[in-house]
Order: structure tokens, then C-alpha cells, then sequence
């Protein structure tokens, strides 16, 4: 990097900055901070649903797996999760929606009490926080790989020059902060996007253009969409996982179907960000897929070759840009997902375990969330030193194998409880199905993985947890149903059309 790089960095943090506190004049109670007051244009939503969705983990984690395997790498990710946006359209975003217009609430998890009982709201709330601090570790500690790569700082200092600006923007301007810099995170993506893309293109002149390089011997299976460890059953998993996880299993989602006006209106968006998963990860994944043609990758793993590759290509201005695109995929999930879980925990925590909570005033809730927001950060941030340690080991093992390993226990009871034909399993269901898919990740992941020769193959420790989950919350629910009239209002709330859907 030299000076113009530094200039459009700092640039685009300034920028960021400022975002914040221009959202902060929009933010007048807790609704406004955590669902935007139900304001937010499906098309503003559509896109800061997409832009929370991935972070630099794809410039490292999954570079690495395009660098190795190819175009597996958008078989068993962005497709997936294009197709699960695209069903939840329909099945999830409309009824999260009305979580907000018709039961009042700012958190996705407020309504579990009610659904269930408080037993199993605070399971899945302080489960999910637990999760999602390791989660966004992760995306800290891919984007200070790449800032180290670039600028020779420390992990630890990039990991502390990212969370504390994304801490400044997001704490004081919440959800509009979030969507707003999102947006204009989208453009700079965008740019940074074609950029490189194009400069890949120029090079495979070289190697026999487009349709002759898949011949070169260092793509070869490159063209196989299913490849090592990532097969049919890793597929099959993967649709599931994100068609939860994507829809709301991970909180930062659902809030953005929660945060726009009508029902409607969170379809639309849902749409958006369906149709920009499947299309724009072949612009961004394509130059990772001719990666090995053009770079020697330093690291094992292969999570080093698009920077690399970017260094390489790409002349001073435009590679400023391109890191400005990196920061832009992680602040942009850190950032909503730091207001997710402090939705949590002051909605659906802070009134369980401490009584002064419960008669909180706007502005005391207020100022209580922005505290959590802070709290959440730092912590994920300190988890982000841990990462590539032996207890979480390299970034894409903690997102694919923790993460989505966990995602199934925590979000079935949560997004299946939104819909009638699960109306009879209750809180035993939810909260057997919770724990029983929490010990069968660890049974899975360490145990029997250690035991096996081998160990157990990767697409199994994704997939079982969440199908012990699956199976016990249904079966659960036949044996001892707990349909109570009360439960049954409620479901009958989310899931009733009304004049106030916006259909029509």
C-alpha cells in the first residue's frame, strides 16, 4: 500500500464514521435502534439484508476453498443460501415481520416467551450471544489476515482498528447506521468487485482465454461444483443450516425483515437479497476460482491467494478500493450483528436477571443498548485473538464447523415456531431439541471425531446436530403436545393476513 491507498482507507472510514452520526438524529428510542421504527424501504432493507449476510471470511476462508477446489466454493454457499433467502421470501420474512407490527417486539427472540415460555427464550438468547461472539470473532480475525497481509500491522491491531471504528458508527446510530453504511459499502463492493474481476479477465489472455483455461493443469476439477469434503450430504446441510440461519436464525437477518413497514414489504426484500446472492458471488468468486493460475499461496490453507492476488493485479487507488471492499463485507455483518445481540440482551436478558430493567425508560433502554452494543464488541473482538488457536483453530473451521454446526439447535425452535403446522411442539419440544443438538455437536466434534479413524468427515459434523434437532422438535411435539390456547393466539398473530400485510 502506498499514500492514495492510505487515503481512500482513511477516507472510507471517515465516511463511516460520519453515517453514524448522521443516523444518530433518526434514533429517538429502542425500536428505533434495533428495527429502525419499521421505516426502512424494502429495497434499503433487500440490501443491507445481503451485505450483513458475509464477511471478509469469504476474501480468506473461502478464498482458500475456491484456491483448492474451485467453483464448489459458490455450489456450497452462496447457491444455498440464494435458494434459502429465496424460500424464506415466502415462508419466514413476512410472519417475522409481524413480530414487530403486531406483537410490538424489537428483538427476534421477544416473542419466545410467550411462544414457549421464559425457560426457553433465555436458552436460545443466551446460546445464540455465546455463538455469535466466536462468530464474529472469526470475521475480525479474516479481516486483520488480510489488513496484515497489506500493511504488515499485527492481527491484533487490525483487529482493534476494525471493531473500534465499526463500535463508533453502529453504537450511536444503530439499525439506520447499519443499513446506511451498509448501502454504500454495496457500491464500494461493487466497484471493488468489477475491478478485480476485469483485471483477472485481461490476465486469462495469457492462458487461453475463458473457455480455454479450465484446460490449464492448475484448475484441474476446478470445474466440479462438488469436490473433497464438500459433497451432497455438505450440500443438502448447508440448504437447511441457511435456510434458517439466513432467515433469521441469526438474529441480524430478521431484523431487517422486522425493520421494514408491511409484511409485503420483507418479502420484497427477502427477494432482493436472494436474487443478489445468486448473481453477484460468481463476479466476486470468479478471480478466486483462477487464483492458483496466477499466485503461489503461502498458507496451507490457500486463504492468503486473493490478497495476494489483489497486490499483484491491481495498481495503487484501485487496491485501496479493493481493501476498502474487504472492510465493507466484515463491518457490515459485525456491525448488525452487534445490534442484534444487544436487542437481545436488552430486550429479552437484562429484565430476567436484573429487576430494575423492567421499568427502564426509553432513554434508559436506550443508552442501556448502545452499552451492550460496546460490550458485544469487545468481547468478540477478544475472541478474534483466539482464533487459529487449538481450541478454534484456523477461521474457516470456526465458521463452517462451530458455526454452522451450532446453527440447527438454536434456530429451529426459533423459526419453526412461526409456523402452524409445528403449532404443537412446545417448550419441552424446543428446549429437548435445543439440548439434545448441542451434545450432539459435541459428541460429533470431539469424542467420536477423536475416536474415528480419520475422524469424522466434515459434512457429518455439520449436519447431524442440526438433524437431531430437527427430528426431536417434531417427534417431541407428537408425543407431548403443549398447543395451549395461548400459544395458539400468538401463532395465529403471525401467521393471519390482514389489512395491514400491505398485500394487495
Amino acid at each position: 500500500m502506498n499514500g492514495l491507498d492510505w487515503a481512500v482507507l482513511i477516507g472510507y472510514f471517515g465516511v463511516m464514521v460520519a453515517i453514524g452520526i448522521w443516523s444518530h438524529k433518526r434514533v429517538d428510542n429502542v425500536s428505533d435502534f434495533f428495527t429502525a421504527g419499521g421505516k426502512m424501504p424494502w429495497w434499503l432493507s433487500g440490501i443491507s439484508h445481503h451485505m450483513s449476510g458475509y464477511s471478509a471470511v469469504m476474501f480468506t476462508g473461502y478464498a482458500g476453498i475456491a484456491y483448492s477446489y474451485g467453483v464448489t466454493s459458490f455450489v456450497t454457499w452462496s447457491f444455498p443460501i440464494a435458494l434459502g433467502i429465496a424460500i424464506g421470501s415466502k415462508l419466514f420474512a413476512p410472519r417475522i415481520n409481524r413480530l414487530r407490527s403486531r406483537l410490538h417486539v424489537a428483538s427476534p427472540l421477544e416473542y419466545l416467551k410467550n411462544r414457549y415460555n421464559l425457560q426457553t427464550q433465555q436458552a436460545l438468547a443466551w446460546s445464540g450471544m455465546l455463538l455469535k461472539i466466536v462468530d464474529v470473532g472469526a470475521k475480525w480475525a479474516a479481516i486483520a489476515t488480510l489488513l496484515s497481509v497489506f500493511t504488515g500491522i499485527s492481527l491484533n491491531q487490525g483487529i482493534l482498528i476494525t471493531g473500534g471504528i465499526t463500535a463508533v458508527y453502529c453504537t450511536i446510530g444503530g439499525l439506520w447506521a447499519d443499513a446506511l453504511t451498509e448501502l454504500g459499502q454495496f457500491v464500494i463492493q461493487l466497484l471493488a468487485g468489477l475491478a478485480m474481476f476485469f483485471a483477472v479477465w485481461v490476465k486469462l489472455d495469457d492462458y487461453g482465454g475463458f473457455f480455454g483455461v479450465w484446460d490449464q493443469p492448475e484448475l484441474k476439477g476446478h470445474g466440479e461444483p462438488l469436490v473433497g469434503p464438500y459433497g451432497t450430504v455438505f450440500l443438502l446441510a448447508f440448504l437447511f443450516i441457511k435456510l434458517f440461519e439466513y432467515n433469521g436464525g441469526m438474529l441480524n437477518q430478521a431484523q431487517r425483515y422486522m425493520a421494514t413497514a408491511t409484511p409485503y414489504e420483507a418479502e420484497r426484500s427477502a427477494r432482493l437479497s436472494a436474487i443478489l446472492w445468486l448473481v453477484w458471488p460468481l463476479v466476486l468468486f470468479f478471480p478466486m476460482w483462477m487464483s492458483p493460475l496466477l499466485v503461489e499461496s503461502q498458507k496451507t490453507d490457500g486463504s492468503d491467494s486473493y490478497a495476494l492476488m489483489t497486490e499483484q493485479l491491481l495498481p495503487h487507488g484501485l487496491l485501496g478500493l479493493v481493501i476498502v471492499g474487504f472492510f465493507s463485507h466484515t463491518m457490515a455483518m459485525c456491525s448488525s450483528d452487534a445490534n442484534a445481540i444487544a436487542a437481545v440482551f436488552t430486550r429479552d436478558c437484562a429484565p430476567v436477571i436484573w429487576r430494575r430493567a423492567r421499568a427502564w425508560s426509553e432513554g434508559q433502554g436506550l443508552r442501556v443498548a448502545r452499552v451492550a452494543t460496546v460490550v458485544f464488541l469487545g468481547l468478540s473482538m477478544a475472541a478474534a485473538t483466539q482464533v487459529n488457536s487449538p481450541a478454534f483453530k484456523d477461521i474457516i473451521t470456526v465458521v463452517i464447523k462451530w458455526v454452522a454446526g451450532l446453527m440447527g439447535p438454536m434456530a429451529i425452535p426459533m423459526m419453526l415456531g412461526l409456523l402452524r403446522p409445528f403449532r404443537r411442539s412446545g417448550p419441552t419440544a424446543a428446549l429437548t431439541s435445543w439440548a439434545a443438538g448441542l451434545f450432539a455437536f459435541w459428541l460429533v466434534n470431539y469424542p467420536i471425531h477423536w475416536n474415528l479413524e480419520g475422524g469424522v468427515p466434515l459434512q457429518y459434523q455439520v449436519s447431524i446436530p442440526l438433524a437431531v434437532s430437527l427430528v426431536l422438535y417434531i417427534t417431541v411435539g407428537f408425543i407431548k403436545p403443549e398447543d395451549t390456547p395461548e400459544r395458539l393466539a400468538i401463532i395465529d398473530q403471525i401467521n393471519g393476513d390482514g389489512d395491514d400485510d400491505g398485500y394487495g
